[in-house]
């Protein structure tokens, strides 16, 4: 992702050389993760033992689709490890995350859960202008 951003800069600050205005600034965000967290950590897993912690990390710490009962019985572990192909567990976790909350909602800013700091809090009401 910082690659992709690196791009995206450079090619910005070519624009504004090529547009005359080498002088002006222009200001980068990054929205702040929730579930996104445990995509990268999906992705990056190779075993099916790693996919059963993130499962039960997810459990009790992400937002999960409205089907699904966080609470996890041996039973659906031992399923889970039965599917065997790493690609398939993968892919099965990501389809349980809700997409809808990837990163922390500007609603949610002052739920404490997600330790959204001051100076995050001040710069999303300016932006804002709440």
């Amino acid at each position: 992702m910082e690659e992709h951003v690196a791009v995206c800069t450079e090619r910005l600050e070519k624009v504004l050389a090529q547009e005359g205005l080498v002088k002006t600034d222009f200001l980068s965000c990054e929205l702040m993760p929730y579930n996104a967290i445990f995509v990268e950590r999906i992705q990056a897993a190779r075993t099916s033992d790693e996919l059963v912690q993130i499962w039960r990390d997810m459990a009790r710490e992400s937002f999960l689709n409205w089907y699904v009962n966080p609470e996890v019985p041996a039973d659906a572990v031992a399923d889970f490890i039965a599917i065997g192909d790493v690609e398939k567990q993968q892919s099965l976790l990501m389809e349980l995350l809700d997409k809808n909350q990837l990163y922390v909602n500007l609603s949610e800013m002052e739920d404490e859960d997600f330790q959204v700091g001051d100076e995050d809090k001040a710069l999303n009401r300016a932006f804002y202008r709440e």
